[in-house]
């Protein structure tokens, strides 16, 4: 018996709460992971990154993965087959869903699992859409230097404290020349922009969980809610009540 052909895209749609966990897996098929709700951190040996509504994460194939839900996510997934993979890459990156992109995900869990010819048709513009995605920097690695780390660690921990390069690099006993290299080395970023990811990063679980912005912006370390709501919109192009839970 001759066995259809295989699919070139599966889409599914999950529903998940506030703390909700998908535990360490991986797949043989690249993914997207899309929120049309909610925010999503997703955590790789490389480190972890942040997924908000109206974005989607890439993650190519064979790639161990968590997934930490804050906020209610209504998740949409594509699972790509190698012949319809964009080729993204061999990295996980953030990009901006398309209002188009949107609703080609959406509609794909609805009509996957067989090659007809509309699938077909919508997995070419599928492809399209992710080539010309903007790529959005919300990628917060973990450093392999040890004291670096639990530096680092602490200010996740704390995201108020607003000590200086010069600070760090004194508890480290090195020159803030030196620490500033070797954040570059190691995160492949300056101090200043990994600081400004994290505490992004740790804003948009707060958000989504319906912390006031007020509350927010103080306990990131802002003087008020105006100067982190134009760091974010700078960062994101949204407001951070876009991310805040309706109803």
């Amino acid at each position: 018996m001759t066995l259809p052909p295989r699919p070139w895209l599966e889409a599914y749609a999950d529903n998940y709460r506030n703390d909700d966990v998908v535990h360490p897996h991986c797949h043989a098929q690249a993914q997207l992971i899309h929120g049309v709700s909610g925010v999503m951190v997703v955590s790789t040996a490389q480190g972890s990154w942040l997924v908000p509504s109206g974005h989607a994460l890439w993650v190519p194939a064979g790639t161990p993965h968590e997934i930490r839900m804050a906020g209610e996510v209504h998740m949409r997934t594509l699972f790509l087959m190698p012949e319809a993979e964009p080729g993204l890459g061999r990295t996980c990156q953030v990009i901006e869903v398309s209002a188009l992109l949107r609703e080609l995900i959406v509609a794909a869990t609805l009509i996957a699992g067989h090659n007809s010819p509309r699938l077909q048709a919508m997995v070419e513009l599928i492809r399209m859409e992710l080539l010309t995605a903007p790529v959005v920097a919300m990628h917060v690695p973990v450093p392999g230097e040890p004291r670096l780390a639990r530096l680092c660690t602490h200010f996740i921990r704390n995201p108020s404290d607003d000590s200086s390069l010069e600070s760090w690099a004194d508890s480290l006993n090195m020159s803030a020349r030196t620490l500033s290299r070797v954040f570059q080395r190691e995160l492949g970023m300056s101090f200043g922009e990994w600081r400004k990811r994290a505490r992004l990063a740790l804003s948009l679980k707060l958000l989504a969980q319906g912390v006031s912005i007020l509350e927010v912006a103080l306990e990131h370390g802002y003087q008020s809610p105006s100067a982190f709501s134009a760091m974010f919109r700078k960062s994101l192009g949204y407001p951070p009540s876009h991310f805040r839970p309706v109803g």
